[in-house]
């Protein structure tokens, strides 16, 4: 019962914190993404065949301007990767969202030290390209340059009811999208609570207004049967995969895996890694559970298994795993999992090793 208690707590903190602030916006600009951008725009940046330049650059710091969760992040994820968006661009976006959060990282360097702060921004970055790349040389190969994704491609019918018309701008759609991405970014500010819901409420208006103005009544229903849509499949697991994480950790050993992180070794990296992958850390949160739960600020914790626990922790959580391998597919989303812990630990250890 105690169990059992843990994770309905876990799963009632996580939706009086996240679901009205994070969640609703981020379907609401998923569903804005698949119904409302053109296709050609959506590959143009993050496109199997964009120029790795510019879809890995745009892919791979999008995180300094989102500060989202690993589960936040998923709904924009479904949304490009419905687009056709290609697997390396579009994993990097997943990887990048949770863990270049700006304000995560002057949160890290201000309390945990400057040397992890900095640490932990150049790799997220560089991680996010690795990870990319890998997923694209592994699951694009043999893909004819000019192909392009058919996977989730719609049909005439629905492109000519969800894309705009010939009349219709890209400036339009592009300027909804960023007046939700506003309503996202300033619920999840720690601004005042009165001026907070002021801005809110104005982006929230401007919104509408742009939505009613500007666009069809095909399109609008396109938008939000797009958004229904991707809550109803990601939203149940979420549910599901947040009562299991918090009865997975009441069991955890806390003390016991303390001592298992106090080195630089594979091993410890590789421990910190998987915890981190498993467990929940809300966005800005993994700053004191690393530093106090895990006891880093009082030396137990070494660096390197610090530094994975950063990396890893943000990006994935059990929630986050069920709703990408739903998404990409077993063999992907495997893939991409393993990939962030084994890279996560190589890059622990790298940073334990520079600075013991």
């Amino acid at each position: 019962m105690a169990a059992l208690q843990a994770g309905l707590q876990t799963l009632l903190e996580y939706l009086s914190a996240h679901v009205l602030t994070c969640l609703i916006p981020a379907f609401f600009i998923a569903g804005a993404i698949a119904a409302l951008l053109k296709t050609e725009m959506v590959l143009k940046y993050f496109g199997a065949d964009a120029p790795k330049w510019l879809c890995y650059s745009v892919a791979a710091t999008s995180g300094t301007i989102l500060a989202v969760c690993s589960c936040t992040i998923l709904p924009m994820f479904a949304g490009i990767e419905k687009k056709g968006a290609g697997i390396g661009p579009a994993t990097a976006f997943l990887f990048s969202g949770p863990a270049i959060n700006l304000l995560a990282i002057v949160l890290t360097a201000r309390v945990l030290g400057l040397d992890l702060g900095i640490a932990r921004a150049v790799a997220a970055v560089s991680m996010a390209v690795i990870i990319g790349l890998i997923m694209a040389a592994i699951f694009e190969r043999g893909r004819k340059k000019c192909e392009k994704p058919v996977k989730n491609a719609p049909s005439q019918a629905v492109q000519a009811m969800t894309e705009p018309p010939s009349g219709q701008t890209e400036r339009i759609s592009v300027l909804f999208i960023a007046l939700l991405i506003g309503v996202l970014l300033s619920a999840t500010s720690k601004f005042e609570f009165s001026i907070k819901w002021t801005i809110v409420a104005a982006f929230i208006v401007a919104a509408a207004y742009v939505l009613t103005r500007y666009f069809s009544s095909e399109e609008k229903s396109a938008f939000f049967g797009e958004t229904w849509s991707l809550t109803k499949k990601i939203f149940p697991l979420l549910v599901i995969g947040t009562f299991i994480t918090g009865i997975i950790g009441y069991f955890m050993p806390t003390e016991l895996l303390r001592t298992a992180l106090g080195s630089n070794s594979f091993l410890s990296c590789f421990t910190a890694s998987i915890i981190g992958a498993l467990l929940y850390m809300p966005t800005l949160l993994e700053v004191p559970i690393v530093g106090t739960l895990f006891g880093y600020s009082t030396g137990v914790t070494a660096a390197g298994p610090a530094l994975s626990l950063l990396l890893a922790g943000p990006s994935l959580s059990l929630p986050s795993m069920i709703v990408i391998t739903r998404i990409i597919g077993l063999k992907k989303g495997g893939v991409y999992i393993g990939l962030v812990v084994i890279v996560s630990t190589l890059v622990g250890m790298l940073y334990g090793a520079i600075v013991q």
